[in-house]
């Protein structure tokens, strides 16, 4: 929970829907968090493809110091259009709030809401129940390298990854942290921390993870200390998604290994995440793309940021809304009142209106 912001006062939510299907599943939460009953003040801005288009402008001068100024907490949608080339808009906006906003502590939570929704077999909710805890300000992602003799048959492409002390630490501390201080969906307590990296073959970045892991776990006995390769987890995710708890990565890994995790819950349209550092406004944003294919056509599934606007509220210390409007997700997964990629028949808007009429009760 962010510390500065008193529950009693109605929150100040920024939304910035973005592009593509963001436009679509976006309103379908702010809709549903109103029927909750969330006492919440939103204030949408254009920031996106389109302005970029019309005017040249990705964040207005002072944008990410007047997010952080004037509001709680910001809701995105997606970024990326296919006539941004570059897709600038979408570096700019994004990585700059993360970047930027040092938004360092990417949470996807990884949950199972029907075993419907399951590729794997004999998989039941309470068996893919865990948390991927991302690095979200370093790594592959600093855009630090170069290109040497460009378009040459001698052309070297360099990309370096980012590692500090400071931005190992905190991320791994910010793992046992959640562990120590959130339950499972079932009420059970959390207890295992893991660690993935590939340090058998990056040697230095990895040496310095498990080190950092090493001595940072050992200031939380009660709680257990794991470690796989990245190749290894993603095996065993897939064997035994059972055997996580709370996984926490850097960058790169990160983002891999959420996407194949999403895949367990039901798809990239089931999964929420937040981007946080505790005691600042935090950015939330549901993990699927812009998906131009299919945008405008009210049929991406709103679920993901509808489960990702009850995140944001939890974070910002709501308890009785966020949990009607997963228990009327639940319900609208168990009943197919949902989009036709998960089994129902509904478009997103219907989708979105019959989980805010669930949410009211």
């Amino acid at each position: 929970m962010n510390p500065r912001i008193n529950q009693q006062s109605k929150k100040r939510i920024a939304v910035i829907p973005g592009d593509g299907i963001g436009k679509e599943v976006i309103p379908q939460a702010l809709q549903v968090m109103q029927a909750a009953g969330t006492a919440v003040e939103f204030t949408e801005f254009d920031w996106g493809a389109d302005r970029y288009l019309g005017d040249g402008t990705t964040v207005p001068p002072d944008g990410f110091a007047m997010l952080g100024r004037d509001f709680d907490a910001i809701l995105v949608g997606a970024f990326g259009d296919p006539r941004v080339k570059t897709n600038i808009h979408a570096k700019e906006i994004l990585l700059g709030m993360r970047f930027k906003m040092d938004l360092y502590a990417n949470v996807r939570p990884v949950r199972l809401l029907d075993a419907a929704l399951c590729p794997l077999k004999d998989v039941e909710p309470k068996d893919v129940d865990f948390v991927v805890v991302r690095e979200n300000t370093e790594g592959l992602y600093t855009d630090a390298g170069g290109v040497f003799k460009q378009d040459t048959a001698d052309e070297i492409a360099t990309q370096e990854d980012i590692n500090t002390r400071k931005g190992v630490e905190r991320i791994v501390r910010y793992a046992f942290e959640y562990c120590r201080q959130n339950q499972k969906l079932d009420g059970s307590p959390r207890g295992k921390v893991l660690m993935c990296d590939k340090s058998n073959a990056m040697t230095h970045a990895g040496g310095l993870w498990q080190r950092v892991f090493k001595e940072v776990s050992a200031e939380y006995s009660q709680v257990t200390a794991q470690h796989m390769y990245v190749d290894a987890l993603c095996m065993q995710m897939v064997r035994d998604p059972r055997q996580f708890d709370v996984i926490v990565t850097n960058n790169m890994f990160g983002d891999i290994i959420t996407d194949l995790a999403a895949a367990l819950q039901g798809g990239l349209g089931m999964a929420a995440s937040g981007n946080i550092h505790p005691g600042r406004t935090s950015m939330f944003e549901p993990v699927h793309g812009s998906a131009p294919p299919i945008a405008g056509k009210n049929i991406p599934n709103p679920l993901g940021a509808i489960l990702t606007g009850a995140m944001m509220l939890r974070h910002l210390g709501f308890t009785r809304e966020p949990d009607k409007i997963e228990a009327a997700v639940l319900e609208a997964v168990r009943q197919k009142k949902t989009t036709q990629d998960i089994g129902g028949t509904l478009g997103t808007r219907e989708a979105g209106e019959w989980v805010a009429q669930a949410a009211r009760g």
